[in-house]
């Protein structure tokens, strides 16, 4: 970085306050005394120089994100080569796939301990390691709170998965694969076989789940180079990203360039905009409202269906379309989707982004070759892709993926030509998978190929921490019949990966009171597309009194708490559809600057 574009001097740097503050020469001293006792020199630590955290969320119990602890060396001689000096620290773990109950719970648990660990230490700047699912919104919430110059880097999708010659996508494979299971078709060790192929190589889903929609958003944002997101995690270019985003961070503490320049209201909707486009995850609204009010942001679920629904499908990718990772990043990743969006004026073209360019110089014109992947707008898979968000008795909002409506359950449940777009049907009530596990088969529950399946206890409240169980499959007798799409509804969440058009993320969930606590198997509910609705077909006067039963009862009932952090997020937990974030954490933001340097430790 050239000296005359430098924002700040030496002096102004944060370290500073800890490792060359002569009118504090005791705690000067005190600082200095410990952290040069594993090689650093008090001159490296005096220098002027930034100092650079690498948030590493890398670990042998994260392992969509273990690549990573190859990566920071690259990020490292990055930081190095800019000038910078550069302090590793962990980041808590956060696996989608191995962490019981949910991975979700500890999203905020990351964000609480990653903003004490940026404010509370001499960082100057920081590179957030990211990749599976939550390590991006922990870290970019984490950066909005604290607000030093922040960059993310993510893992990196892996390989394609292969069974034969049929493409193996993580996990929409499991969901495709239980299917066939439940009916006889395969057998356990096949079941284990089939959907260990899909995983064949570090990084995370090779989908585009939430790890692949959630980076990709991050570069949609700004927060990551230009071209990032979709590189495969073994693949070259991966590693040349890492050092590249090391020698940016330096250069983006001198500019000054702060995730609060970065993360403007512009650069939200053009998350919304690109989202729909990519055919993302139906998580990305309780993530991205997260950061959204974390940086100050207003942002709701009426803003993803009004400027997001009408975008069209261009990424052909699983689970809503045919390919994986690898086709989409060598047909041109993010960029070439953003170029389509720029030509037809979909997208802010002057949102900054972490290399401090705008989206439009990063990606005008990046147009890709490929045209099976990534379409042109002008001829997309589908013509409007994003989210509807859904109001009515049943709850307050709950968001529905429509481009993963599958033609069966288009022709089933859409296609009345005396109510189209729309269905009723009496529902299946299951309280948590356990019982839809033990229930689902149950001939009593009387379910046909029009019943709609009811997942609840499933929120940031009931189960806790929201899990991915509303990825709900008919019983083996209508799977036999050829019946594979059923509508499910539910107040948790499903997996990105999932192809199912389920109504997800509903807010209020039953354990705070909601619609879906007031429902009795059997009862009919109706839900409009058209109208954006989704209510419960019963008389006012017998919900009224169903709820002043449940009062009485005591509320839904859920679990008890396992650890203290359940019960405590549980007590100031938002919803699903305000980001499930901690309601008292939202207060504080840019504290870097509305707080200043923290008080001495001795």
């Amino acid at each position: 970085m050239a000296e005359k574009t430098r924002r700040i001097t030496p002096d102004q740097l944060r370290s500073r306050q800890w490792f060359d503050n002569p009118d504090n020469p005791d705690m000067t001293a005190l600082y200095l005394e410990r952290y040069v006792n594993f090689g650093i020199t008090p001159e490296e630590l005096r220098s002027g120089k930034p100092i650079i955290g690498i948030a590493q969320t890398g670990n042998d119990l994260s392992p969509c994100n273990r690549h990573h602890l190859e990566l920071a060396k690259r990020v490292r001689d990055g930081i190095t080569a800019a000038g910078g000096v550069a302090f590793e620290f962990p980041c808590h773990p956060i696996q989608e796939t191995g962490k019981r109950p949910t991975a979700c719970l500890d999203r905020n648990l990351a964000y609480l301990s990653l903003v004490e660990v940026l404010y509370g230490y001499f960082l100057d700047g920081v590179v957030l390691l990211t990749g599976c699912d939550k390590t991006m919104p922990a870290c970019l919430m984490a950066a909005a709170t604290v607000n030093i110059p922040a960059i993310s880097l993510n893992v990196g999708p892996m390989l394609n998965g292969y069974w034969g010659r049929e493409l193996t996508g993580s996990g929409t494979v499991v969901w495709k694969a239980r299917e066939r299971h439940a009916v006889g078709e395969i057998d356990f060790q096949q079941f284990m076989d089939i959907v260990g192929s899909s995983a064949p190589s570090v990084g995370h889903c090779n989908t585009m789940g939430t790890a692949s929609t959630m980076n990709a958003l991050a570069e949609a944002l700004g927060m990551s180079l230009p071209g990032s997101a979709a590189i495969p995690a073994p693949y070259r270019e991966r590693g040349q990203a890492a050092y590249r985003t090391g020698r940016r961070i330096v250069e983006m503490v001198w500019e000054d360039l702060k995730p609060s320049d970065i993360m403007t209201r512009e650069a939200f909707e053009n998350v919304i905009v690109a989202n729909a486009a990519i055919g993302g995850s139906t998580n990305a609204p309780i993530h991205i409202n997260a950061i959204a009010k974390h940086i100050g942001v207003p942002l709701d679920n009426d803003d993803w269906e009004r400027i997001g629904f009408d975008i069209p499908l261009l990424v052909n990718m699983q689970p809503a379309g045919e390919w994986l990772g690898e086709e989409y990043f060598r047909a041109g990743g993010l960029p070439a989707v953003l170029a389509e969006l720029i030509d037809a004026g979909k997208v802010h073209e002057g949102a900054v982004t972490a290399n401090g360019l705008t989206i439009g110089e990063n990606n005008r014109g990046r147009h890709s070759w490929n045209r099976d992947v990534i379409r042109s707008y002008g001829e997309p898979m589908l013509k409007s892709a994003g989210f509807l968000n859904l109001k009515g008795t049943l709850f307050d909002s709950a968001i529905m993926k429509t481009c993963v409506i599958s033609k069966e359950f288009n022709d089933r449940f859409l296609s009345n030509p005396a109510d189209p777009m729309a269905f009723e049907g009496k529902v299946a009530v299951f309280d948590g998978p356990e019982d839809y596990h033990k229930r689902l088969d149950d001939p009593a529950l009387g379910i046909d190929e029009k019943t709609i399946l009811i997942m609840r206890g499933a929120g940031p409240i009931g189960y806790p921490g929201a899990a991915e169980v509303v990825n709900m499959h008919p019983p083996a007798e209508l799977l036999k019949r050829n019946v594979h799409a059923l509508p499910c509804i539910g107040d948790g969440r499903q997996s990105g990966t999932s192809g199912s058009p389920s109504i997800l993320n509903a807010s209020p969930e039953a354990a705070a009171g909601g619609g879906l606590a007031l429902l009795q198997t059997g009862d009919r509910i109706r839900i409009d597309l058209r109208k954006r609705t989704a209510d419960i077909l019963l008389p006012k006067e017998e919900l009224d009194r169903r709820r002043e039963d449940l009062k009485q009862r005591g509320g839904y009932a859920y679990p008890a708490s396992q650890t203290p952090w359940q019960e405590i997020q549980r007590g100031i937990v938002d919803q699903l559809d305000q980001g499930m974030v901690l309601k008292p954490a939202v207060k504080y933001q840019k504290v870097a600057q509305t707080m200043g340097v923290p008080r001495d430790n001795h």
